[in-house]
């Protein structure tokens, strides 16, 4: 999305006018525009409440509501003029007149020339606009406007046609982009009129302002003196006058895009959330299809467990019961599968007995494994058993 942060506004303009121009920056690409109304002049001091003068412009998307207001009424409500829409009835149109239209929001921009004056009415201005936007006509003010405010202001926005008279320094320069400001370039200054001089002053004053910067934290508008059509240029025209005074092509779009998009977001949370941190975001409601779903599978999870369950608690009654019937077969043969101590004749005689074919067994024991010193030990009570019943037989003869 494109923005143009700044289309000059002032009460007298027609509203015919103003709508046409409107149409032309939605025709050159421009998605939102803000229509700024510029106060200068000493700020009242006496608590009041800030009346915005710009008129509610509905939404361009509604095909029942009317694209404009009538033109306003000025009213006096304090040493500062300002005014309010009058209530006429909207005239006719049509649909597609009212999608021609951008997103239209609506920025004051202070002159500030005694920051005393200004800086704790800040707050009010920022809730009665959209946007807010500060313009230092003074060294003194722009450091206020960069180090000092009470509350960041959301551009800073200098006279680049006129000679400013001092230097914009890096650290000033970059302390108020940390704070959340941005430095804006309206390259109408540029074009309208025939001074040079003040176009020299305008070239001189943006690189100075880009080498402070270093390209950061800048915002492209067109600021036209007058809310004509002449004042309007195409988005890849303004890069290109961009890239020629200093600015690169990437930076440039996204001076018309990504930065002046996080202006707009940033002043948006700063109205609608907490302290202007927490943003409450309204979130769709539940589908019921997906909880239909949901539902289908935990009700086929608890089915697969409780089978689960069930077939292991057969398996474990079979593993039981079959351990159980070789628990009985093997305490059936008495002295079979019991531990033997080494060196006990009386254990391996038993065990040379049951392995023999002549114990009389018509059904042999089956034969347990031995180690190799329990079936040397058996072998060598063997060898002596047959050599004391040799030992008779001789002494007969």
């Amino acid at each position: 999305m494109l923005y143009d942060l700044n289309l000059a506004w002032t009460p007298g303009v027609p509203a015919t006018e103003l709508q046409r121009t409107l149409r032309f920056a939605k025709n050159l690409g421009y998605d939102v525009v803000a229509l700024n109304h510029t106060v200068t002049g000493a700020i009242p001091t006496v608590p009041s409440p800030i009346v915005n003068p710009i008129p509610l412009l509905n939404n361009p998307t509604s095909p029942t509501s009317p694209p404009l207001l009538p033109p306003p009424t000025t009213t006096k409500t304090t040493n500062l003029s300002t005014t309010a829409p009058a209530a006429i009835p909207p005239p006719s149109h049509s649909a597609a007149a009212a999608a021609a239209l951008p997103t239209i929001l609506r920025r004051v921009t202070l002159v500030v020339t005694d920051p005393a004056t200004t800086n704790y009415r800040l707050p009010d201005f920022a809730r009665a606009y959209d946007v807010l936007a500060v313009r230092p006509a003074n060294e003194k003010a722009f450091a206020w406007a960069c180090l000092s405010t009470t509350e960041a202001p959301a551009l800073i926005s200098l006279d680049l046609a006129a000679f400013l008279g001092w230097h914009i320094h890096h650290r000033t320069a970059m302390a108020a982009v940390a704070r959340g400001s941005r430095f804006e370039i309206c390259y109408g200054q540029a074009l309208g009129g025939a001074d040079t001089r003040a176009r020299a002053n305008f070239i001189g004053n943006v690189q100075g302002l880009l080498r402070a910067t270093k390209g950061r934290g800048i915002v492209v508008s067109s600021g036209s003196p007058q809310s004509t059509t002449l004042g309007l240029r195409a988005p890849a025209d303004v890069v290109n006058l961009l890239a020629v005074w200093g600015l690169g092509p990437e930076r440039g779009a996204e001076a018309l895009g990504a930065g002046a998009r996080a202006v707009v977001v940033n002043e948006g949370i700063k109205r609608r959330g907490f302290r202007g941190i927490v943003d409450i975001v309204s979130a769709a409601g539940p589908d019921p299809a997906a909880a239909e779903r949901a539902a289908a599978r935990a009700a086929a999870a608890a089915a697969a467990a409780e089978e689960g369950g069930s077939g292991k608690a057969a398996s474990r009654k079979n593993k039981n019961s079959l351990l159980g019937g070789g628990k009985a077969q093997s305490a059936a043969p008495a002295g079979r599968g019991q531990k033997r101590k080494n060196g006990d004749a009386t254990t391996l005689a038993t065990a040379a007995a049951e392995s023999s074919p002549s114990a009389g067994g018509s059904n042999p024991p089956q034969q347990q494994k031995l180690s190799k010193r329990q079936a040397k030990k058996l072998k060598l009570e063997g060898s002596k058993a047959e050599a004391g019943a040799a030992a008779p037989g001789k002494q007969a003869r």
